[in-house]
Order: structure tokens, then sequence, then C-alpha cells
């Protein structure tokens, strides 16, 4: 069974910057596409970045535009979030996840097949 192990993550300050990164625990396993979703207690898991192994391809979500950037690591089979200009309503649980279909639809959470177990983002005003 593949896992998706994250790191990065906790405390920053508005305006500052994090770096979230996500491998799997076999890098020879084969994934279409990888990326962050996030959720605050009591709401829905959105969108972060999400990105394809093929080309690089990115989707991010409309608030995280122009502020985050997901980048990729073929060879490990990882991902990394740099999340800069931080906001108060930047903290939640964000969540690597990474999807096997081949032309999946990479911004629809439920194409997903691994998730990792989440790692915590609180940014102060």
């Amino acid at each position: 069974q593949v896992q998706l192990v994250e790191s990065g993550g906790g405390l920053a300050q508005a305006g500052e910057s994090l770096r979230l990164s996500c491998a799997a625990s076999d890098s020879a396993f084969s994934f279409y596409a990888m990326g962050w979703f996030r959720r605050v207690p009591g709401q829905e898991r959105e969108l972060v970045a999400v990105t394809k192994f093929s080309n690089g391809e990115a989707w991010y979500g409309e608030s995280v535009k122009d502020r985050f950037i997901i980048s990729r690591d073929n060879a490990k089979n990882a991902v990394s979030l740099q999340m800069n200009r931080l906001k108060a309503e930047d903290t939640a649980r964000y969540y690597c996840a990474a999807e096997t279909e081949v032309l999946g639809r990479v911004t629809v959470q439920s194409e997903y097949d691994y998730w990792g177990q989440g790692t915590q983002v609180t940014v102060s005003s």
C-alpha cells in the first residue's frame, strides 16, 4: 500500500511563507497527478493546487492563485507547495493527494486514490 508522507506546515504570521512537501513511500509507483487540498473545520475540503506529472501543468484554487506555487519531482514521486504572502484565511489542514487514473479529472477530489494524513497550517494575523 503506497503512503503519502507530508512534511512542512506549522505556524506563520500573515505575509510570511511556508513550504509543504509530499512524497510517495514508493518512488516507483506511477501517479498521473498529485497535489494539495485543504479543509477548514466546518467547511468542505477545497482545491489548493494540483499538477500532472507528465508535463507539470498545474491548477490552482482561486484564493491561492498568484501566491502559491506547486512543483513536482518525478523521480521522487513528490510535490512541494510554496505558500507565499500567507493570509489568516489560509489556516487549514492541508492534505496531499495522488491520482493514478490517466486522463482523470485532476481538480475533482473524488478522482484521487491516495491521501496523506494532513498537515496543519496556521496563519496569525
